[in-house]
């Protein structure tokens, strides 16, 4: 394997992981922030109080974006193994 070939092995595994997580990241960063403010407003700075709502709603996200990241993923295992050397 050449080392510019690994290279680009490399980055498009590291794309692909980025482009998957994006959205489940998204909504566990705006609901952590929506906590925050809640928390700020309130005085209340219990750490379940902003752990559990995110995980929660990060759990949801995956399963409302599960079609779309399984998609992805096949994809690019398809691209992954029709642009591999061993193809032919």
């Amino acid at each position: 394997m050449e080392v510019r070939m690994a290279l680009d092995l490399g980055t498009s595994a590291l794309m692909a992981a980025l482009i998957l997580s994006a959205p489940i990241m998204v909504v566990g960063l705006i609901v952590g922030l929506v906590i925050s403010v809640l928390q700020a407003v309130t005085q209340l700075q219990e750490q379940t109080l902003s752990f559990v709502p995110k995980i929660i709603a990060m759990f949801v996200a995956t399963a409302l974006f599960l079609p779309w990241l399984t998609q992805r993923s096949i994809e690019y295992a398809t691209e992954l193994w029709s642009s591999s050397p061993w193809s032919n």
